[in-house]
Order: structure tokens, then C-alpha cells, then sequence
């Protein structure tokens, strides 16, 4: 039965061919479209790593052409953090979670670099804050003022990637260029290891991150601060007020901006489902376009070889028999489509194309090929029904 079927297709090889063709680049896109599908719905159900719940962003900016001292400013963060309803500050960086800002760099340990990995800035109170979930060792402490290098806490992933299997508490590694002269603080001593975080996006991956010390009662003075507070639940627009009102009553030329971390959550995750629906969209009207494209062939097919049709039914063949004829060739010529389309994308997964594992990769092909084979399965049932139900003297009269 199969030597059949091959028979059949090569003896239509030009119209087959057409057929393949159309298979192969739907099944290609359809892994595409797949495997973005994949990897963003991984990515959503990953945890952060964090909890952003119930924490404001809190931004200070410095009058025009002025700073302000960094021991005025940690004044400010101690009234504020005195307020009812507010649970701990922290100073940080402006990368902070869910915003359009960003800070990475590349290290390296022994000969061993690392990937592109997110830098921040946090002081003593940052993993309260954030509720980082510590792995090995511990947060930054007062201990830590004496130290003669730089006191970093890294994320699970940077510490496989520079360290491997060996302890990471206590080494010191630096940038992959440090230059010739290369200056204590450009010396990270590593003090702890969290969780891998995701910061960017509710669906971006994992990126490995280092958070430096910052140094409290240095001489730095500061254009813009940016603060975490956590707050206790049920905390709104009151407490925002008395913020405000407290970074005020220090210095008038200072302005202040609260915002809630998850709002920044939402808006983020709108500018990264942009793409994601639109993929979605060209996905479906792919498979509607290649529906209606096989069915329209398929139905061709029929009313061109109507007396084949009537000759086999003549010569015995049932009406089951030819419906699972036209079924098999339709079956047969995916295949073919889909093993070619197949030699293509596999090569995705072997050579960790940008830089995703392979179980993405494999689930998006599995998928494609499922899908390419029920559609055309789909729109090749009521065809083969229809050349079933043909009448071989009905067939052989109009020849």
C-alpha cells in the first residue's frame, strides 16, 4: 500500500512538489511562531526571584545644577523609613526592576567569562526589601565597611558560569578588561549567592546579575536617588503624600516621585505582549492560509481524477479504500515536507541558536509537526469523503 502511495505521488511529482513546498515553509514558520510561544510562556511561569508586591519606587532628584550630599540623603531615607506603614529603605541603582533602564558588564574569574550580566547598586537593606532569597553565604552588613575590595552578592547562574562546581564565597574575580592597574573597588569579594532573578520583564529569562555594595557615609553627592520602600498592605495614596511631604521638609529644591513597582510591572508586560500577540496573529493566519490552501488542492485534486476514481471503484475498491488513499497521499506528501523542514530547524537546538537550551527548541518542533499534521489531516477528511462517496458509473459515464 505505501509502494502505492509513492507511486501515485511521483506520477503528480509537479503538483506534489507544490504541496511540499507549502508544507516545509509553514512548517518552518510554524516552529518559528512556536518556539517564541515557548519560550515566553517558560518564562512567565518561572518565578522572579523576588517579591515586587507591596514595594514603591521611590525617585529623588536634586534641584537643577545641584547634588545632594549623601549624608543629607541618608537623613531623608531614616525619616522616611520612620513613617507607619513603611516596613524598610533601600538606596539602589536607576536599574531598578520593570524599568527601560539598564546597567551590565562582563566579568571574568580565572581565565572563565561570563555572559552579559545586569549590575546593581544596593546598600545593607536591599535584600530585605526585595525579599531576595539567599542560597549560600549572606546580604551585605556593617562588617563589611573594612573590606579591601568590593563586597558583591551574584545570582545562582553567574555563579555556575564563573565558578562551576567549586565554592564561590570568598573569591575575588573582576571585570574582563580591568586594565593594567586595576583598583579595589574594581576587585569584587564575593559575600553571598541568591536565586536567579528576572527583573526585566514578567516574560523575560533569567540574566545573570552581581549587586554591588554601595559604601554608607561616603563623600559622593548625588544628582538622583533611587529608593526602595516596602510597605505594609493597604498602603496607597495617603503614605505616598507623607513621603513626598518628608523629602520636602529636608530641602525644598529636592523633587520626589513615587511610583508603585507592580504598576511598572503592568506597563512593562504591555510593551513585551506587543510582539508576542503579533507573532500569535501571523501564527493563526498562517494556519488558516494553509487550511484553505490544501483544501482548495485537495478538492482540485479530486475533480481532476474523477475517473481514476471510477476505474478503481470498478475494479473492486471500496469506498473506505479510496478515501484512505487520498488521506495516505496527503499524509505521505506532509511527511515529506515536514522531514525537510525538519533538517532545518534541528539545527536550532544543536548549536543553541540565541542562546536558548534545547527543550524549547524540541518542544516547538514537536508542536509545528503535530499541528502540520492535523491540519492537513483536517482539511483532507471531507475531500477523501467526497471521492468515497463518487459512483463508478456516475465517474466512468462523464469520461
Amino acid at each position: 500500500m505505501l509502494r502505492h502511495l509513492f507511486t501515485l505521488i511521483w506520477n503528480r511529482k509537479r503538483a506534489n512538489l507544490l504541496l511540499i513546498s507549502e508544507i516545509f515553509f509553514s512548517f518552518v514558520v510554524l516552529f518559528g511562531v512556536g518556539a517564541v510561544l515557548i519560550t515566553t510562556a517558560k518564562n512567565y511561569l518561572a518565578p522572579h526571584g523576588f517579591n515586587y508586591e507591596q514595594v514603591w519606587r521611590l525617585q529623588v532628584r536634586a534641584g537643577q545644577g545641584l547634588k545632594m550630599p549623601r549624608a543629607e540623603l541618608d537623613d531623608v531615607l531614616r525619616q522616611v523609613k520612620a513613617l507607619p506603614g513603611v516596613q524598610t529603605v533601600a538606596l539602589t541603582s536607576g536599574n531598578v526592576p520593570f524599568i527601560f533602564n539598564t546597567n551590565n558588564s562582563v566579568f571574568s574569574y580565572k581565565g572563565k567569562q561570563s555572559p552579559i550580566s545586569n549590575v546593581y547598586d544596593a546598600d545593607d537593606h536591599y535584600a530585605a526589601a526585595m525579599q531576595l532569597q539567599l542560597r549560600e553565604g549572606r546580604w551585605f552588613a556593617p562588617s563589611d565597611d573594612g573590606s579591601n575590595h568590593r563586597p558583591v552578592v551574584i545570582s545562582q547562574d553567574l555563579r555556575e558560569n564563573l565558578f562551576g562546581d567549586e565554592p564561590a564565597l570568598g573569591k575575588i574575580f573582576t571585570y574582563s578588561t580591568p586594565g593594567k592597574n586595576i583598583k579595589p573597588e574594581d576587585e569584587f569579594l564575593v559575600m553571598g549567592v541568591v536565586d536567579n532573578v528576572r527583573m526585566e520583564s514578567d516574560f523575560s529569562a533569567s540574566i545573570p546579575s552581581v549587586w554591588k555594595r554601595l559604601i554608607p557615609y561616603d563623600t559622593t553627592h548625588w544628582e538622583t536617588a533611587n529608593v526602595l520602600v516596602r510597605v505594609t498592605p493597604g498602603s496607597g495614596g495617603e503614605l505616598q503624600e507623607k513621603i513626598a511631604r518628608t523629602v520636602a521638609s529636608v530641602t525644598r529644591q529636592w523633587t520626589t516621585e513615587v511610583r508603585v513597582m507592580d504598576d511598572d510591572r503592568i506597563n512593562r508586560r504591555r510593551y513585551t505582549l506587543v510582539p508576542v500577540v503579533g507573532l500569535a496573529i501571523v501564527g493563526l493566519f498562517l494556519i488558516i492560509n494553509v487550511a484553505l490552501g490544501l483544501f482548495g488542492v485537495l478538492w482540485y485534486n479530486i475533480s481532476q481524477r474523477r475517473a481514476e476514481i471510477g476505474l478503481r471503484r470498478a475494479m473492486g475498491a471500496t469506498s473506505a479504500g479510496i478515501g484512505w488513499q487520498f488521506l495516505g497521499e496527503m499524509m505521505v506528501v506532509t511527511t515529506f515536507g515536514v522531514f525537510l523542514g525538519g533538517l532545518l530547524v534541528v539545527q536550532f537546538p544543536l548549536l543553541h541558536a540565541f542562546d536558548l537550551p534545547a527543550q524549547p527548541y524540541l518542544l516547538a518542533i514537536a508542536a509545528a509537526t503535530g499541528t502540520v499534521y492535523f491540519i492537513t489531516a483536517l482539511c483532507a477528511w471531507q475531500p477523501s469523503r467526497l471521492a468515497a462517496a463518487i459512483h463508478p458509473a456516475v465517474a466512468l459515464r462523464e469520461e
